[in-house]
């Protein structure tokens, strides 16, 4: 199963970092957010989306939108990674990969020609109703976070 154009965020709630556990629907309810999926933490590639996403968080703030990056890593190794570049949003720990699936995150991927099941890297925008209204799949990091700000913007 995947998410498309038109679908209500998934009433999930996921352990994060901070030590806290979200409930998406609760915590973003009247809020515009972008749900980005990112492999691992501490990754060249993830530590620039990240990056780039803090750079222009009070940009994403002021348009009434918040952020939160997901990936299979544990709470521990979030708190890390937030805490060594400074990220202002939470990152959710989806071990057992359920909001993965929910998302369509989860593909089969290639690496020195073998074969594995990983995250797509993949950002999601619901609008303040809660509702899908833009998706990027296999997302290259450069200029994605300022193409996202745009479609936040537009809304």
């Amino acid at each position: 199963m995947s998410i498309v154009i038109g679908d209500a965020l998934p009433d999930l709630a996921l352990p994060a970092s901070g030590g806290s556990t979200i409930e998406l629907k609760k915590a973003y309810k009247g809020k515009k957010l972008v749900v980005y999926f990112y492999p691992k933490d501490n990754t060249p590639g993830c530590t620039l989306e990240g990056q780039e996403f803090t750079r222009l968080y009070a940009e994403f703030q002021k348009a009434g939108a918040d952020i939160v990056g997901v990936s299979k890593d544990s709470v521990r190794a979030h708190d890390n990674f937030c805490s060594k570049f400074g990220f202002p949003f939470a990152l959710l720990s989806d071990a057992d990969e359920t909001l993965c699936n929910a998302f369509g995150a989860i593909v089969e991927k290639s690496l020195y020609g073998r074969k594995y099941m990983g995250i797509d890297r993949s950002t999601f925008l619901f609008d303040a109703k809660g509702k899908l209204v833009r998706q990027w799949r296999s997302v290259k990091v450069k200029g994605h976070a300022e193409e996202v700000l745009a479609a936040v913007q537009a809304l």
